[in-house]
């Protein structure tokens, strides 16, 4: 058998040497890069969390008819901020009805009679005031469920900008008229019989701009009746809430104005307490629960002895995921938190320890704005927590990535499975592979 020639076979490690199934290295890059991607996006969805979550066998019985929870959710959009709206009933997870004639929906709220409010902006309109038509226009509509959900009534005026310009609150007042949050000229309106009664204008106490049409000023996007002639308003953009009386104006700030250099006025809360946050609801006196959207995560503030509020119940995730934007919590009277995630799509309901007793997952890409869980709704005044910090229930957080995968979900719809990890792996297989062509380019 003849020897064969040692000096003139290849090593198999030469580097210069093209694999045998034919790849050069900058085709074996891009190829090993593919195969992270799919192995990333594989095993995250597998691994990751299912949608459901099991009961706790300690929580109180579920509320609502016939032993299920009946939950009203207002969805702002389907994929948009701007388009796709709806107002839907839940009984448990299934739903019963949906109405989605409008643009978008935000608050949503069931009346006396089985029919639901809700605050609303679509387009289209012909009666426009100043501003050429067709126009948008917002306001709030009720809906009538029966026999199949029809809006019965509206009432809207139209704005100059789709967007930072809707009526994201509306609420019933005990005499039969409705009370507003009006962000296209940054006030808030009583409405009885059609006609503005009443009105509380924020630049009473803010330096407004020349027009506050034209911008996104303050973004007064919530306000609840808390008792007679008082209400609690939720300014976004100062990250304050301000409790206010009629023929008194402003007699409480909650997160108070301290100095931001980014802020002309001063009149800026600190972020850190509460940031553009939305939907807070007043426990009682000295107590408010609030859905901190920028900080992600929710929060329970207290007024201390000095007078300040700070976080006296702190939480940022449930069943194992982190709270993405959230924009709703209400304290149930069972003691129950009800939660709207609104970029994770879905509502979860946990109790003081941050255990979920009951979660349900919307469509995958629908941006919830608010939910209220039936009879009770919203309510003035709730059961408190104490001093419990179950923010470790978010799995915490991981300096670069958490925010840049915060960024990316503002933008892009992402799977609810996908965390830090499952970023950190993608930029490195898109490494791979980028680094891949440049090879096979230069070679």
């Amino acid at each position: 058998m003849p020897t064969p020639n040692v000096e003139q076979m290849p090593s198999r490690f030469d580097p210069d040497i093209e694999f045998d199934i034919g790849l050069g290295r900058g085709d074996a890059l891009v190829v090993l890069g593919c195969l992270c991607l799919l192995a990333t996006a594989a095993l995250g969805a597998a691994l990751g969390p299912s949608g459901t979550a099991g009961p706790d066998p300690t929580a109180a019985p579920p509320a609502g008819a016939d032993g299920e929870r009946t939950t009203v959710v207002g969805v702002q959009g389907v994929g948009s901020y701007v388009d796709g709206g709806s107002v839907r009933m839940l009984s448990g997870s299934e739903e019963r009805w949906r109405e989605s004639s409008a643009d978008v929906y935000f608050d949503v709220t069931r009346l006396d009679n089985g029919s639901v409010l809700a605050g609303y902006l679509s387009g289209g309109y012909e009666d426009c005031g100043p501003y050429e038509a067709p126009c948008h226009r917002t306001g709030y509509r009720v809906i009538d469920p029966e026999p199949t959900p029809e809006v019965v009534a509206e009432w809207s005026y139209p704005v100059r900008n789709r967007v930072a310009s809707e009526v994201h609150d509306v609420e019933p007042l005990p005499d039969g008229g409705f009370v507003l949050a009006d962000m296209e000229h940054e006030r808030i309106v009583i409405v009885e019989g059609g006609e503005v009664t009443w009105e509380w204008e924020a630049s009473s106490r803010y330096e407004a701009p020349d027009d506050p049409t034209r911008t996104d000023w303050l973004h007064i996007n919530d306000v609840d009746r808390i008792g007679e002639g008082r209400f609690l308003v939720s300014v976004r953009n100062a990250n304050q809430l301000l409790v206010l009386e009629r023929g008194e104006g402003v007699v409480e700030v909650i997160n108070a104005d301290h100095d931001d250099a980014t802020d002309d006025d001063g009149l800026v809360g600190d972020p850190t307490v509460i940031h553009q946050q939305h939907n807070p609801q007043w426990l009682g006196d000295g107590a408010v629960l609030v859905a901190d959207s920028e900080n992600h995560r929710v929060v329970e503030l207290h007024r201390t002895e000095d007078g300040d509020w700070e976080p006296a119940w702190v939480l940022e995730g449930a069943a194992g995921q982190r709270f993405d934007w959230p924009r709703d919590a209400d304290r149930l009277p069972d003691g129950t938190t009800l939660i709207t995630d609104t970029r994770n799509a879905r509502l979860v309901q946990v109790n003081e320890s941050g255990r979920v007793v009951w979660e349900h997952q919307l469509d995958y890409r629908a941006l919830p704005y608010e939910a209220d869980r039936l009879p009770s709704g919203e309510p003035v005044g709730g059961p408190t927590y104490g001093d419990a910090d179950t923010a470790a229930a978010s799995g915490g957080s991981v300096p670069v990535l958490t925010p840049l995968l915060r960024l990316v979900s503002a933008a892009v719809r992402l799977p609810r499975w996908v965390g830090e990890v499952h970023l950190l792996s993608t930029l490195l297989s898109l490494g791979l592979i980028g680094v891949g062509l440049v090879v096979r380019w230069r070679d």
